[in-house]
């Protein structure tokens, strides 16, 4: 992918990039948020009655200067609820999800998250939550397609996170590819596939780099979940998550909507995102 600088005013020295592939064809944007006092990261929640707000909403709300959807959630409920992990502000709305069923099999989970530290600093892992305690581990429950694995907790430490978010699968692991979609058992659902993207990292200096990819257009095809991670990979991200996709998937800087998402300018309600407010 060709990256090219379209933005570079946003503030705190934060950079918007857009990449396009002809070939492919594949149009992407990533958003890279410096490591220094001024950029906070927070995960923004609706407040809304039904529980959902555009991405552009949940912005506004808290004055984020960047924003992007965040964690899966439920379709067809009043309010919604979060599939997995949501803690925002020090507060467990959501804990995660012990274990889901596919083909008749239960599986225990520890599904990829992100997480935010009391002094600003990030950490993505596998984790799950147990008597409203986070805990993560360093490599993800070994399930594969019809053989459910035992979830260990020996193996586990206790997250002291102040905000986190499930989604998944996890991208990358320590600078290196790791695409977790068997364990996180996300095999033979949509995110298992070509789909619009959204995704969020961090380079080993703590840079924040936020990218969606649009699909299910003639421009741009969207992504299979090993190209998101290539695409991560070349902005450094020593780990990355992949985020909820699809119609879902929006990018917010300035109060505008950057990509169109499945073709459309318009944005889908969601429960969850991740912004970055300005603190300057």
């Amino acid at each position: 992918m060709d990256w090219k600088i379209i933005k570079n005013n946003i503030g705190n020295d934060i950079l918007l990039y857009e990449g396009y592939n002809r070939n492919v064809p594949l149009r992407a944007w990533s958003v890279i948020i410096p490591n220094n006092k001024n950029n906070k990261i927070t995960i923004l929640v609706s407040s809304d009655e039904d529980g959902l707000d555009t991405p552009e909403k949940l912005a506004s709300h808290e004055k984020a200067i960047v924003a992007i959807n965040g964690g899966y959630f439920t379709k067809g409920q009043f309010p919604v609820h979060h599939v997995g992990l949501l803690k925002s502000n020090d507060t467990l709305i959501e804990p995660a999800s012990s274990s889901v069923i596919r083909e008749n099999i239960r599986y225990k989970i520890n599904r990829g998250a992100f997480g935010i530290f009391d002094d600003g600093s990030v950490d993505i892992g596998w984790s799950t939550t147990r008597n409203d305690s986070i805990f993560v581990w360093d490599t993800p429950i070994e399930n594969r397609p019809g053989k459910p694995a035992y979830l260990n907790y020996e193996k586990a430490r206790f997250w002291n996170v102040k905000e986190a978010i499930h989604a998944g699968p996890i991208l990358i692991i320590e600078g290196k590819i790791n695409v977790t979609t068997e364990e996180e058992v996300f095999f033979n659902t949509p995110v298992d596939g070509v789909q619009p993207r959204s995704a969020i990292g961090y380079k080993k200096n703590g840079d924040i780099v936020i990218m969606v990819i649009d699909g299910r257009q003639v421009d741009s095809r969207g992504a299979y979940l090993k190209e998101l991670a290539m695409l991560m990979l070349q902005f450094k991200c020593y780990e990355a998550l992949n985020l909820d996709g699809g119609g879902s998937s929006a990018l917010i800087v300035e109060g505008d909507l950057i990509n169109k998402p499945i073709g459309l300018n318009t944005q889908r309600e969601v429960m969850s995102g991740i912004g970055i407010i300005s603190l300057k």
